[in-house]
């Protein structure tokens, strides 16, 4: 089969020689080929036997014209186009016999005619023009010709017209790579100024090539190519900045769509900008770790602590699957019946909905986050592995591939935190003269309102109608249409799963009970373990205790002395005398069906709590300063420099007025303590 293989350039349009003949080429099969000829008009021939010709060959293969890059003329002088365009036009003329401004019905002239060959035609432009005041030769025009078959009118113009500047000018190639060196080193360094980069780059030039045989450009030269190198590259901006720009994805990169709840969704942390009040009364720093839902934009869940740590995580993955109970003092309008969530058809499917705030619960099938410690710790990694989520790291300094996570937290410094008391601002330029001093927020229970009112409610930019981009979606807005179309699964996430996840530590149970960060846990389960060793030689025979550190009401307790999936729950003693910030999260309340919640009652509870955020917390007075050492010092001192005898009273006619007796000074109110009652219950909460 390959003997029937025909070479290439045999095409429609081709000539030939054959038989002592030039022959076009008018008509091609898989055999045979048919050729012109001079007695009988055509003639066909086998392929075998037209390359079998011993006189055989392709004279000429037609080559189609390229289109004309007319963008590319725009780089040359006016002139050298204009001179192009006017070569066109004659190479035009000496190709098909007429000039490009006549018609279809022009005559050709006899010296352009077709029956003469082409280098007859290009000899008679040639004299032509030299007849008109243009001397060149046939040689010329037929240079011209084959240019323009080749590139088009861009082959007629003089690129000498067009040469190039080198990029950096005159500047030797050694100085621009000691250069490019320098503002490499200067990638993960602390950021300095440019008159750093070239000193380092004199001293790069020393170390590698000497400077005896270079020229080195005067300071101004330098400093302008150290512009051109350094244009968008962040050298001498925000350090954090540089680094992801340097370390960034180098190919093309998009957004992974998600169409689910749940789908792909961003995990992350950024210190809080904001004073607010810690376990321990004093004011302090926070970070917020939060996470989001990329199909709806949802804020599942968002905790702060001073420092973010693996359990930490864990913890926002349980709060994520588990529904946001509605917290005493919350407006009504925040309940999932009154919201534009499907809530009577979730709670077919998901009892705990029955008390649930307006803030979806999603199961994350895939989690996105950073290299940060929480969130490639083991303890994380097992809690997906737990819940059958795909762990997701991003690429480092890949800031974008979680972008909407880092837009968010952006989000609530503006939407949120500014609007509180000890906000300190993005940086010590913005900050007042003593956010600390101000009155200041346990702020989880607050920020925890503000998501469910405002950031559930607010219509997102992301979030818009395909077939009505003129349409803004809130969160809550999204998950209900995408829920319709992707369904609802619940985690049969139980209560012992939960207190799983929770951060474990190991302590003694004492008479008294179990000492956690100075607050005493007690429960009358716990009275088989008081004083005993728990058997786990690893940990000293100490007891294995999980708490949720949101929620300081109430730990748990491993029986080690079972199979170990026995917990026993103790509660802090003092919970019925202090504030938590959390109180039970397991409150009952009588849920009764209510009229969807209209904006404005949205807006009237987002307004609501934005001004109490404002305002600080109510009723706690600020704290009195303690008196130092000097001050109580001075004090002393000044007492005793007193006189050390009274004056004597000046004589007078009359008589001393007797003294009237002194008010008894009222110390305190006098509670009298209550009889001791043993038959009643220790544990009740008053």
């Amino acid at each position: 089969m390959s003997g029937l293989q025909r070479p290439v350039g045999i095409q429609v349009g081709a000539w030939v020689r054959f038989a002592a003949q030039v022959r076009a080429v008018v008509g091609v099969t898989a055999r045979t080929v048919t050729l012109t000829d001079t007695e009988a008009g055509q003639r066909v021939v086998a392929v075998e036997d037209l390359t079998g010709e011993a006189d055989f060959a392709v004279i000429d293969i037609p080559v189609r014209m390229p289109l004309p890059a007319s963008s590319r003329l725009e780089t040359f002088p006016a002139k050298a186009v204009e001179k192009a365009l006017w070569w066109e036009g004659h190479i035009l003329e000496v190709l098909h016999g007429r000039p490009p401004e006549a018609g279809p019905d022009t005559t050709p002239r006899p010296e352009y005619g077709l029956d003469r060959s082409l280098t007859a035609r290009q000899r008679a432009k040639a004299a032509e023009l030299t007849a008109a005041g243009t001397k060149v030769s046939a040689s010329a025009v037929a240079n011209l010709r084959r240019r323009y078959q080749a590139e088009g009118v861009l082959g007629l113009v003089d690129h000498r017209q067009a040469a190039k500047r080198p990029e950096f000018g005159s500047v030797d190639e050694r100085v621009v790579t000691a250069m490019r060196t320098a503002i490499g080193e200067a990638v993960d360094a602390s950021t300095r100024t440019g008159s750093f980069i070239l000193w380092r780059t004199r001293e790069i030039l020393h170390e590698t090539s000497g400077t005896e045989d270079l020229e080195v450009p005067s300071e101004r030269t330098l400093y302008r190519l150290l512009a051109k190198l350094t244009d968008g590259t962040h050298t001498f901006s925000a350090a954090s900045t540089r680094r992801s720009k340097a370390h960034g994805a180098k190919a093309p990169f998009g957004e992974l769509p998600a169409f689910a709840p749940g789908e792909v969704m961003q995990i992350d942390s950024t210190p809080l900008d904001v004073m607010v009040l810690l376990d321990d009364g004093v004011p302090g720093r926070v970070e917020l770790t939060a996470m989001i839902d990329v199909a709806t934009r949802t804020l599942t869940a968002a905790v702060l602590r001073p420092t973010t740590k693996s359990v930490d995580a864990s913890v926002l993955l349980a709060r994520t699957v588990t529904p946001e109970l509605m917290r005493p003092g919350w407006a009504d309008v925040l309940r999932m019946s009154r919201s534009v969530l499907p809530h009577r058809r979730l709670l077919s499917l998901d009892e705990r909905l029955e008390h649930a705030a307006a803030r979806p619960v999603i199961v994350p099938e895939m989690i996105v986050c950073d290299h940060g410690k929480a969130f490639i710790s083991r303890n994380f990694k097992s809690s997906c592995r737990f819940l059958e989520i795909d762990f997701q790291p991003a690429h480092k300094g890949s800031g974008f591939e979680k972008g909407h996570i880092e837009s968010m937290l952006g989000s609530v410094a503006t939407l949120f935190v500014q609007f509180l008391p000890g906000y300190t601002g993005r940086s010590a330029d913005h900050r007042s003269r003593h956010p600390e001093r101000e009155r200041i927020w346990s702020l989880q229970e607050l920020l925890d309102e503000w998501i469910v009112a405002h950031w559930q409610n607010r219509p997102h930019d992301g979030l818009r109608d395909p077939a009505h981009p003129g349409r803004l979606f809130t969160p809550n807005q999204k998950y209900a249409a995408l829920v319709e179309a992707c369904g609802y699964v619940p985690v049969a996430l139980t209560g012992d799963d939960y207190v799983e996840l929770l951060p474990s530590d190991w302590r003694a149970v004492n008479d008294y009970g179990i000492r956690v960060k100075n607050r005493i846990y007690d429960s009358p389960d716990l009275t088989p373990l008081r004083r005993q060793d728990s058997g786990i030689r690893a940990k000293r025979g100490l007891w294995e205790v999980h708490r949720d550190p949101y929620d300081v009401s109430q730990i748990w307790v491993r029986d080690h002395r079972t199979d170990g999936r026995r917990w026993i729950q103790a509660t802090w003693k003092q919970l019925h005398r202090a504030p938590v910030p959390f109180g039970d999260l397991a409150w009952d309340h009588v849920s009764h069906q209510m009229p969807g919640a209209t904006e404005a009652e949205i807006a009237d509870a987002v307004a609501s709590l934005l001004t109490r955020a404002h305002a600080g917390p109510a009723g706690e007075p600020k704290p009195k300063p303690k008196a130092t050492r000097r001050d109580r010092r001075v004090a002393a001192q000044t007492k005793a420099a007193g006189p050390a005898t009274p004056l004597p009273a000046q004589a007078t006619d009359e008589p001393a007025p007797a003294p009237e007796p002194e008010a008894e000074e009222k110390l305190a109110d006098v509670i009298p303590l209550g009889l001791f009652d043993p038959l009643e219950d220790p544990w009740r909460r008053r």
